[in-house]
């Protein structure tokens, strides 16, 4: 440990609010200056608290108790004077402006860069990122993929001497993600130091000489040159979740036949439907996307609809996963919004079968909320979008409890407890849901969205911060709905979960097509 460290924390241990156990256990940690540095660890173990600790802005994102200390260039990290860079796990929450260009220049401005040179600090980090739009384009219409390269744009733009990246590819696709790599080792200089948090590690291992190593304590298990960590404990790392590069994909957890039969397809109210028959059908479908209006005290002309989705057809069938793919922007997450009946198309239809409608007109965006929930179920890219109660037991059985599922309360409360366990939440049920890391959001809002056995389940980027284990639970509960007759869409990146899929639907700038 050395005190000339550009960032040096001694036995910090962080605990929150409400808990026992420390997310963050005794850390002892030193980056020097000019070094890279790749944070990894299962999900929950801490990474993302560790980025917030190294900011100095720990204390501000939640209550708890802070213990040991966290200093840059011997100062508290709190004090400020040192300039962090951090790139939030979620991007939307570093959205601070309206335009792109206003957004990606709020760094600059609050380290006092010169006026004259925010300018050409912005252009440059849009460019290097690779952002498909001028500084004038609107921040409130972005892609998940769209709105991580601004955020990242943001952050590289003030040009910190520590920047902190918390999974700044995981939304983005293989292009784009290598494009970003790029671009962050581009903008480093001598006395920059780098760290970064990922769960796939490819592309990174060979980039970034240093590894530190973080077990589901919140310790740190392992520290050192990149490649001998990984070569000496892969076997070791790939059992704590982590994703070893050249280790074999994890297996699907094989979700029991009893909990499936008790959903699918006939949970929740929602009507039986046929094996392998169709559910839901999009024909020739187009959807503009109108700019929220907004009341400012000036007159200006209002901003044409921006074309999302142009002439798609797609169908979801009982028993079958489809697969969305497309790069960044291409309109995966407009599709699953009409084919969950959260958008109306501007032209085109989107008709449910028969059987799925159940007496309802076949339209899903004219259904009654009740009942469209009942029938479909959607997880989106913002997980914490669904989060709808005080507990992580209550947001499961949210929906279950407004629908009155089968078997009343206690059958709902067993089926959440089981699927509780197959996603590793079972030790998290009392906690707060707004203190889960991403990737435990994003599974609880899986099984919250599954536990009523809807026969239809649409889930945006489901596994998206997901480490090795965690993802084949995800991917085991996509597989036993397919065998349980739900007819189940995915939106993503992911080649292995696309490889899982039945058929495979591929967009190109909003329309049907073969180009990345």
């Amino acid at each position: 440990m050395s005190d000339s460290a550009l960032a040096l924390t001694r036995g910090l241990t962080w605990t929150p609010g409400g808990r026992r156990r420390p997310t963050l256990a005794g850390i002892d940690l030193a980056i020097s200056p000019g070094e890279r540095v790749l944070l990894v660890g299962p999900s929950g173990s801490g990474k993302s608290t560790l980025l917030r600790a190294l900011a100095g802005v720990l204390q501000v994102s939640g209550d708890g108790e802070l213990a040991g200390e966290v200093l840059i260039e011997g100062r508290p990290a709190t004090d400020g004077g040192t300039s962090v860079g951090l790139l939030l796990q979620d991007p939307r929450d570093a959205r601070v402006a309206e335009t792109v260009g206003r957004d990606a220049a709020f760094g600059c401005e609050n380290d006092a860069m010169p006026r004259e040179l925010i300018g050409d600090a912005v252009s440059a980090a849009l460019l290097d990122v690779g952002f498909p739009y001028g500084p004038q384009h609107r921040t409130d219409t972005l892609s998940g993929g769209e709105a991580q390269r601004l955020a990242l744009a943001g952050v590289i733009a003030a040009r910190p001497r520590l920047l902190l990246l918390d999974e700044p590819t995981s939304m983005l696709d293989p292009i784009a993600a290598e494009r970003v790599r790029r671009a962050v080792l581009g903008v480093l200089d001598e006395q920059m130091a780098l760290v970064v948090v990922e769960h796939r590690l490819d592309g990174w291992v060979d980039v970034l000489p240093r590894i530190v190593v973080l077990d589901g304590a919140g310790r740190v298990i392992a520290d050192g040159d990149t490649g001998r960590v990984l070569a000496e404990h892969a076997a070791e790392l790939a059992g704590q979740g982590i994703w070893v590069p050249g280790r074999p994909a994890p297996i699907p957890v094989q979700v029991p036949p009893a909990l499936l039969t008790s959903l699918f397809p006939t949970g929740g109210g929602a009507p039986a439907v046929r094996a392998r028959s169709g559910l839901v059908r999009a024909h020739d479908v187009r959807l503009r996307h109108r700019r929220p209006i907004r009341f400012t005290g000036a007159r200006r002309p209002a901003d044409p609809p921006a074309l999302a989705l142009d002439g798609v057809d797609a169908n979801v069938s009982a028993g079958r996963v489809l697969a969305l793919r497309g790069a960044s922007g291409a309109g995966k997450s407009s599709l699953v919004a009409v084919l969950t009946g959260l958008l109306a198309p501007t032209t085109g239809t989107v008709e449910a079968d028969q059987g799925l409608a159940a007496g309802l007109i076949p339209a899903p965006h004219r259904w009654r909320s009740r009942d469209l929930a009942a029938r479909i179920a959607w997880v989106p890219q913002d997980a914490a979008a669904s989060i709808v109660g005080r507990t992580v037991g209550e947001c499961l059985l949210a929906t279950a409890h407004a629908l009155g599922g089968p078997g009343g309360d206690v059958a709902a409360q067993r089926r959440a407890g089981d699927l509780a366990e197959i996603l590793g939440l079972q030790r998290l049920l009392k906690r707060n849901p707004y203190r889960l890391s991403g990737g435990e959001s994003r599974r609880l809002a899986i099984a919250a969205g599954l536990l009523h056995g809807p026969p239809v389940m649409c889930l945006d980027e489901p596994t998206v911060g997901q480490d090795r284990g965690t993802w084949a639970a995800v991917a085991g509960i996509i597989q036993g709905a397919r065998a349980a007759g739900a007819g189940v869409v995915v939106s993503t990146h992911d080649d292995l979960l696309t490889r899982l899929a039945d058929d495979e639907l591929r967009l190109h700038r909003g329309r049907v097509g073969c180009a990345a």
